[in-house]
């Protein structure tokens, strides 16, 4: 897979990758997985995705459900041996949590011109980490400046994977897993705006 190319084959196994988790968890954990306005996923123009984070999951399901998208990834992530191959090969973009230092800059850089020059949809996660289902952290300031920066449409998710695969937990639960794709947030925003009106679709 590291000497093939990317979007005929690695790209493909994490689609079905994604497929694979969404069945095994309906089929062993006994959990419906709900999917609500889809159809508000453009069709015909760029944008990225800002999504809540509760667990692994919904990463998996993301490469399901928008093939050959890329993440914004912690640093440390590319130290795992073999699996942090894979990431670079994926060409998701890695940053240093919580620095705002040069080495951020020139990645926040390559993701807009990977963004603005490929078809592939970017995907966040502006609370910066997984949180607890019952946690409503402040936004990280880095979704406000990639909304500026790219300067195309937002598109808010908010979930409830935390309910059945809790952070920092072993264990999984049977339950009901809902993604909630609320409406597009349209360029042009100031950055508070912007904060606002996303923390307010993926919270509320």
């Amino acid at each position: 897979m590291l000497a093939l190319p990317r979007k005929m084959f690695l790209s493909k196994l994490s689609y079905y990758l994604g497929l694979y988790l969404l069945l095994i968890t309906k089929i062993v954990l006994q959990t419906k997985v709900e999917f609500k306005g889809l159809d508000k996923i453009p069709k015909h123009k760029k944008f990225f995705i800002a999504s809540a984070h509760q667990s692994m999951f919904e990463t998996f399901i993301y490469n399901f459900l928008i093939p050959d998208c890329t993440f914004i990834i912690k640093k440390e992530l590319l130290s795992i041996p073999l699996y942090g191959l894979y990431l670079r090969k994926l060409k998701y973009v890695a940053i240093n949590r919580g620095k705002a230092s040069r080495e951020n800059s020139d990645s926040f850089a390559q993701v807009f011109d990977l963004v603005l020059k490929s078809n592939r949809t970017l995907i966040i996660f502006p609370q910066g980490t997984r949180v607890k289902f019952d946690e409503q952290p402040p936004l990280k300031k880095g979704a406000s400046r990639i909304y500026q920066g790219l300067n195309i449409a937002c598109l808010p998710v908010k979930l409830n994977t935390g309910v059945v695969w809790p952070k920092n937990s072993f264990f999984k639960y049977s339950g009901i897993i809902t993604f909630e794709f609320k409406d597009l947030i349209e360029p042009g925003l100031d950055s508070a705006s912007f904060t606002n009106q996303l923390e307010n679709s993926i919270y509320n």
